[in-house]
């Protein structure tokens, strides 16, 4: 049963990263079903409390994140911030926090928007300034993270 989460999981995050690179939008049904294999993972590796704890600390992380990033579009841009930032990608932010337990996500978090940056950069070779398909780039940087885990390439990612 586990192997099922697992590959569900996988594509979910495939799946988004392909819909945000090639269509610029994803489906938001696919944000609710990623937080409940990703809990269902998260919870299989811990207690119950604890992963209350984490996704709640996390919950909160990505609030205060998503508050910034308001702030930021709306006082310094000047812009709405839909327009720097998309629905997509506040969606799978929310469904993010339930993946690992506090640290483990902020880390896994920082990589993913480091990795998001780096990749866009290199693919992007053109002049003109373009939008970021964050959610599918940050989708693939967690799926790599999970498969890694998997073959244990990583050590833990739940008791951080």
């Amino acid at each position: 049963m586990e192997l099922v989460v697992k590959i569900t999981l996988i594509l979910l995050l495939l799946t988004v990263c392909y819909e945000d690179v090639t269509e610029r939008q994803t489906y938001w049904f696919w944000f609710p079903l990623m937080a409940l294999v990703l809990g269902v993972l998260h919870l299989n590796q811990t207690v119950w409390p604890v992963f209350v704890t984490s996704v709640g600390i996390n919950l909160c992380v990505v609030c205060l994140f998503l508050i910034v990033i308001y702030g930021y579009a709306r006082l310094k841009l000047g812009v709405h911030p839909r327009q720097v930032f998309g629905l997509g990608d506040a969606f799978l932010f929310l469904a993010l926090a339930f993946s690992f337990s506090t640290i483990s996500f902020i880390t896994v978090f920082v990589f993913a928007l480091v990795f998001s940056l780096v990749l866009h950069m290199v693919l992007n070779t053109k002049s003109k300034p373009q939008t970021v398909p964050l959610a599918g780039y940050m989708s693939l940087f967690f799926a790599i993270t999970y498969i890694a885990y998997w073959f244990e390439g990583i050590d833990s990612l739940y008791l951080i």
